[in-house]
């Protein structure tokens, strides 16, 4: 029996443990897809600055003298006193150009527990969701269930079909056209404007 010289152990030890921290996920300690500059997808979404809130400001800012300015470039939306920022916060608007209308707008209604008459599950007689993320213009409902709308807390609506309200943001426009907003945000907002409060949405 021949045994191999230690200049083929070292090879063959080397080689397994390469091998090794390519299964188990590391190299040298760098992670197994960091090897192939793949990341994962939870580092490519885009991470947006959490809201800002000014105390100063907040102290003055009333339904009177409010004014809402959306930004669908920056992503972010702001409730404002003149020139001063109440609230800087983020957002996710249309995934589509043209989704989330620009121009001048003012607040037309709000509901502090509205429903979306265009989008949301087929539910069945004891409200378990049977089909989910649904259109109520384009989806036929499966037999024995109904529509039933997405929740959009706090809705503030600007125009026929959109309006900022509680939503997921993503980190990326995301919506169907509304102005989703933080949990913690679009009641503050809510409390702030009226109908007829304007609202500014620009590129």
């Amino acid at each position: 029996m021949t045994f191999p010289n230690h200049r083929n152990i070292r090879g063959f030890c080397a080689a397994l443990t390469l091998g090794a921290a390519f299964w188990s996920g590391s190299a040298i300690g760098a992670p197994f897809f960091g090897l192939f500059g793949v990341k994962k997808a939870s580092e490519s979404l885009h991470r947006q600055d959490p809201p800002k809130i000014s105390t100063r400001v907040m102290e003055r800012v009333n339904p009177a003298n409010a004014h809402v300015l959306v930004s669908l470039g920056k992503q972010r939306a702001y409730l404002l006193v003149g020139n001063e920022i109440a609230i800087d916060t983020p957002i996710s608007s249309g995934k589509a150009a043209g989704m989330t209308p620009t121009g001048n707008f003012r607040v037309q209604e709000k509901d502090e527990d509205h429903r979306s008459n265009l989008y949301g599950n087929f539910v069945d007689g004891k409200g378990r969701i049977v089909r989910a993320g649904v259109s109520a213009r384009i989806d036929s409902a499966p037999s024995g269930t109904h529509f039933e709308g997405a929740p959009m807390y706090y809705f503030m609506r600007i125009s026929e079909g959109v309006g900022m309200h509680v939503g997921i943001l993503p980190g990326y426009p995301a919506s169907h056209g509304c102005i989703r907003m933080p949990a913690e945000i679009a009641p503050l907002f809510y409390q702030r404007v009226k109908i007829g409060t304007p609202v500014e949405v620009a590129h």
